[in-house]
């Protein structure tokens, strides 16, 4: 079983950063993609950012491109969204995922419980 645990939630004014960070429990975080979504109160659950197994390609939505970065750390089996110049419309929940094969075009199979953004204007 795997379990993910994002941290690094709050409260940030506009303009503001925040990072973001999602522990991975089980073996083998290093051969799976990973990712981060977000669901902001009355809309839909939208994909932020993904992250080949060995950080080799990117994604990101067109809304945050430009200012946020996903990385990660296969050594320490954590995730990571450095969020800069964050808006009022960047506030949702942000959940952590992994994907089910080596890239993010693969389904998704495990989510974390997610960390509220909430951006001050």
């Amino acid at each position: 079983q795997v379990q993910l645990v994002e941290s690094g939630g709050g409260l940030v004014q506009a303009g503001g950063s925040l990072r973001l960070s999602c522990a991975a429990s089980g073996r083998a975080f290093g051969v799976y993609a990973m990712g981060w979504f977000r669901q902001a109160p009355g809309k839909e659950r939208e994909p932020v950012a993904a992250i080949d197994w060995n950080g080799g390609h990117t994604y990101y939505s067109s809304s945050v491109k430009g200012r946020f970065t996903i990385s990660r750390d296969n050594a320490k089996n954590t995730l990571y969204l450095q969020m800069s110049s964050l808006k009022p419309e960047d506030t949702a929940v942000y959940s952590c995922i992994r994907y089910s094969g080596l890239y993010y075009n693969t389904d998704p199979d495990y989510w974390g419980q997610g960390t509220q953004v909430t951006v001050s204007s």
